[in-house]
């Protein structure tokens, strides 16, 4: 990037690099030129830049993604558009920023879908190219069409088929909010017609025990804060939920059960193009890995939970080398937000870090607007395409994947879809090194943050420092405007506002620019 961009971006209006009209060339029919790899994205669920070996965790071995790492590309400098799952699940799909909606905050388990219908998702776009399109594991973006009315007991009218994905076997929300069931095709797995099912996320249902009222029935996991609800499989969550029967999953077989259904999808299409956006529960709360995991790692559960989702990444990989697969395809780890470390379970996750840093070197968690909440890790391995592993700090943000791949693919992507998304895919794929001239970042309460490779701009916000309502992390708020010099220094404390005012004003363009859709990128 050019020292002067900034000034100058801002008074030259400049082309986007939309998908050129050969880019956009549609495919009538299954994809038959190989040449096109099979894509795969795992995406971790509250998995911090320092939570994997590869990026210099402590007290956690995971040897499956550091094979990852070491046959692709390893990114230093890659960032999620929110500090939260639900608006990044969001942009990260369709290529819009999040915060241009209103209702895109962290989802209820019986939310209405997010992701409407009528949108083009990167489902779509890769079934449009000839793909055979899956989602495995956590969705968050709500089901059924309007929040509240699902009617779990019968095919839900709206569901993952209706955003281009083939096949779904998906959790609705997070492990710790019901319905704790999942959702295959559009209907409850393994549904048991001897305990239909009822959710409310406003009041009990009468004689269903909650987590408040009978803690002795927590045998496996008791709250620290929050999450006193109904009780499932010895655990009470956030809402409440009667009946599910056979349906109720068990924690302890949730990365089981979703890496099983991914590898059982690998297998029926190995012989035709797809695309599996394979979303991990792991290391979510509440964290109860299953028993070959569970008591294994020097930091308690929250470890063994990195070292289940290390298995997950190892049995995908394994998998495709079983099936000759691995050299046509491309896989993108990467993780949904910053890390959180008591997020509302006494599962002593805190108190035995032991010097690991989830967040590796940034400031801040999940939730917060200072880097740690963004930062996340991302991996790129293709083989066929990327001879010789390395490392890159160029500076890329998720929102660009859905632009990126479907240059890839030469998808063709209808007009006012993927509106925020840059085809990138030189920097995925390590031919350019050029970063994204800025990156826009979303914390929890809905502060916006300007990242470039040099600077880091917080606008102004009068919460609290703290968030309130339990988990020990930084919001990042501050009254007046917030500058940080990444060149300097990269944990955000020395904050230079004042001695920059030329660049702090820049930045504040660059976000106004984004938000009334001025700006567009060279």
């Amino acid at each position: 990037m050019k020292k002067q961009y900034l000034a100058l971006s801002l008074l030259t209006p400049v082309l986007c690099p939309a998908l050129t009209a050969e880019a956009r060339t549609p495919k009538e029919n299954k994809v038959t030129n190989r040449e096109q790899p099979n894509v795969i994205v795992i995406l971790a669920d509250d998995l911090g830049y320092g939570d994997l070996e590869c990026y210099g965790a402590k007290n956690v071995q995971t040897p499956n993604v550091n094979r990852l790492a070491g046959e692709g590309i390893r990114f230093t400098n890659a960032h999620t558009v929110a500090a939260t799952s639900t608006p990044s699940r969001y942009s990260l799909l369709t290529g819009e920023y999040a915060w241009r909606r209103p209702d895109t905050d962290v989802a209820a388990g019986n939310a209405g879908m997010i992701i409407r219908p009528e949108q083009y998702t990167m489902a779509d776009m890769f079934k449009n190219a000839g793909y055979t399109t899956c989602a495995i594991g956590k969705w968050h973006l709500g089901l059924g069409d309007k929040t509240g009315q699902q009617d779990w007991n019968a095919p839900l009218p709206a569901a993952l088929g209706d955003l281009g994905f083939d096949y779904h076997y998906i959790m609705a929300a997070t492990a710790d909010r019901v319905p704790c069931v999942f959702i295959e095709n559009g209907k409850v797995a393994n549904y048991d017609p001897s305990a239909p099912i009822e959710v409310s996320y406003k009041q009990n249902f009468p004689g269903e025990p909650t987590g408040a009222d009978h803690p002795e029935l927590l045998y496996n996991q008791k709250p620290s804060h929050g999450h006193d609800m109904s009780i499932v499989n010895g655990i009470s969550r956030i809402g409440f939920m009667k009946g599910g029967g056979k349906a109720l999953w068990k924690d302890e077989n949730i990365a089981d059960s979703i890496t099983t259904h991914a590898i059982d999808f690998i297998k029926q299409h190995k012989d035709e193009p797809f695309f599996m956006y394979f979303a991990t529960n792991d290391v979510h709360v509440p964290r109860f890995p299953h028993d070959r995991f569970r008591g294994k790692n020097p930091m308690g559960v929250r470890g063994d939970a990195i070292v289940q989702f290390d298995w997950s990444v190892g049995q995908i990989m394994e998998t495709l080398d079983k099936l000759g697969l691995a050299e046509n395809t491309l896989i993108i780890l990467s993780s949904d937000n910053g890390p959180v470390v008591d997020d509302g379970y006494d599962d002593k996750a805190e108190e035995l870090l032991n010097g690991h840093s989830p967040a590796g070197p940034w400031r801040g968690n999940k939730y917060s607007a200072f880097e740690g909440g963004t930062a996340v890790p991302a991996i790129v391995r293709w083989p066929k395409k990327i001879k010789e592993n390395r490392e890159s700090d160029v500076l890329m943000s998720q929102i660009d994947w859905m632009a990126s791949l479907g240059a890839l693919v030469n998808a063709r992507l209808p007009k006012g879809s993927a509106p925020d998304s840059y085809n990138r895919i030189g920097n995925l794929l390590g031919t350019d090194d050029e970063d994204r001239p800025w990156v826009i970042e979303l914390a929890s309460n809905h502060v916006l943050s300007v990242r470039t490779k040099d600077w880091k701009y917080i606008e102004p916000n009068d919460g609290p420092a703290m968030i309130q309502w339990g988990p020990k992390i930084e919001t990042g708020n501050l009254s007046t405007p917030q500058l940080y010099d990444m060149r300097k220094e990269i944990n955000e404390r020395a904050n230079v506002a004042l001695q920059h005012p030329e660049v702090v004003y820049d930045m504040q363009n660059i976000l106004r620019r984004v938000r009334n859709k001025t700006i567009k990128m060279e």
